[in-house]
């Protein structure tokens, strides 16, 4: 487990549900992550309405094509605004990768773990090549949203 929380690259292709209060959608989903940036993609059915979102250090960029690029020193601030629901996106980075994030504290579940207000459930795992078992199928909620994650395909040093 320790050996994740060292991986300095990866990415993965999926897809996601997010469901808020008021609002719910889901997207087809690319994630790269590498110690600089997390460069997130976001599409619907046949790569229509694609967003892509770039974090670098404090600072988030928001693509939506042509010149619709918006930009913000308050990452997660910001991707609430553009999204309508608080997403914790920097622990996100931690949790798909099915570690805590080492900053906070938290508790162990059955399934997964409880850590800043939000439970993080691995409903599967799926094995990859030469690192064991990396999350399939899980669900990160609050009392207020929920984000369900299917991750089709790992790639991995």
């Amino acid at each position: 487990m320790l050996s994740l929380y060292g991986l300095e690259h990866w990415a993965f292709d999926g897809r996601l549900a997010l469901t808020g209060q008021r609002d719910s959608w889901s997207a087809n989903i690319s994630w790269e992550h590498s110690p600089e940036t997390e460069k997130i993609k976001l599409s619907g059915p046949m790569g229509q309405g694609t967003v892509i979102i770039s974090l670098m250090g404090d600072a988030v960029t928001i693509d939506r094509g042509g010149d619709d690029v918006q930009s913000s020193t308050q990452p997660e601030e910001f991707i609430n605004q553009q999204l309508g629901m608080f997403v914790p996106v920097r622990s996100l980075r931690y949790w798909v990768v099915g570690l805590p994030e080492p900053s906070h504290s938290y508790k162990d579940t059955d399934v997964g773990f409880n850590q800043a207000g939000w439970l993080s459930e691995y409903k599967q795992m799926q094995a990859v090549k030469n690192n064991g078992a990396m999350p399939f199928k899980m669900m990160v909620m609050n009392n207020q949203i929920k984000l369900k994650l299917i991750i089709d395909h790992w790639v991995l040093p």
